[in-house]
């Protein structure tokens, strides 16, 4: 091969090189799936955070349909929902039923929904349709997959935190996992109940310095994986959204303390605006 078509590959295959680092790295299988079966989950499902027109505890009884109700549904007749003994009543024009928690409870055009422990059981309802889009992703970014220790903590506290759909958890604080961006941040862990009543998950609600500018101001929640040598897993492309971003009737979750990292994380999910605002998020109950 003669000097100068030596040269011309070269050229060639340090410009594909160049390109291909510019390029998104491809998304994996299991986060591709796991995005597309929540994008999914967005659109169509019945207590989608997209469709949420009103959230309140029960305590002693909400009454909902007429504009003076507690929750006014137009087009409605009047409904009540109001704690008896250790059940949920649903009473309306055609009579009383018992509700459990989950849902849906239909009432018309709209979907009940009961969750959280007692006596501080929350009510939501939904619409029929979303009318939102849901924001969508950030290209993928292997930079911002992190493995290591869980660094256990010694005397675990349980605190009460509002969980990403809003509800008030008792969560156990199990330690901190530190990630190397912006020069190093011990991010606080958390054992949080979920509603299914599955194996609790380890959540780290973390703000960055991407939030108002392309994700949620007041931050986002990722989980932390186990992996089978004893090391753990973060995937910060796995980051989303608390319910809050996509509707002003969830109260949205403060901030961990000392969970900010000093750099810009832009992957996992974007933020589209039209959720609460940001100045007033609710407290971390403690």
């Amino acid at each position: 091969m003669s000097c100068k078509s030596s040269s011309r590959t070269f050229v060639i295959a340090f410009a594909c090189v160049l390109l291909a680092s510019k390029l998104p790295a491809q998304t994996p299988p299991d986060v591709a799936m796991e995005r597309s079966g929540y994008v999914d989950w967005l659109k169509k499902a019945s207590n989608s955070p997209l469709s949420a027109v009103a959230q309140q505890k029960v305590g002693d009884g909400l009454r909902l349909g007429p504009e003076d109700a507690d929750i006014p549904l137009p087009g409605m007749a009047e409904f009540r929902v109001y704690p008896s003994g250790a059940s949920l009543i649903l009473e309306g024009p055609d009579g009383k039923r018992l509700v459990a928690r989950g849902g849906p409870h239909r009432i018309g055009k709209y979907a009940l929904y009961l969750t959280g422990p007692r006596p501080g059981t929350v009510l939501t309802v939904f619409a029929a349709t979303a009318g939102k889009e849901p924001p969508g992703y950030y290209d993928y970014d292997a930079l911002v997959v992190f493995t290591g220790p869980l660094i256990r903590t010694k005397t675990p506290q349980v605190v009460r935190v509002l969980a990403s759909d809003g509800i008030e958890a008792e969560a156990t604080e199990v330690g901190t996992f530190l990630v190397p961006l912006g020069g190093g941040t011990a991010l606080r862990v958390l054992r949080i109940p979920v509603a299914s009543g599955d194996e609790s998950e380890l959540e780290i609600f973390f703000r960055d310095e991407s939030n108002g500018d392309g994700t949620y101001p007041a931050g986002r929640f990722v989980g932390l994986h186990p992996l089978p040598n004893g090391q753990f897993r973060l995937d910060l492309n796995r980051a989303r959204n608390p319910f809050c971003a996509y509707s002003s009737v969830y109260p949205c979750p403060a901030p961990w303390r000392g969970n900010t990292i000093p750099a810009a994380v832009r992957a996992g999910e974007r933020y589209a605006g039209g959720g609460l605002d940001p100045g007033t998020p609710g407290p971390e109950a403690r």
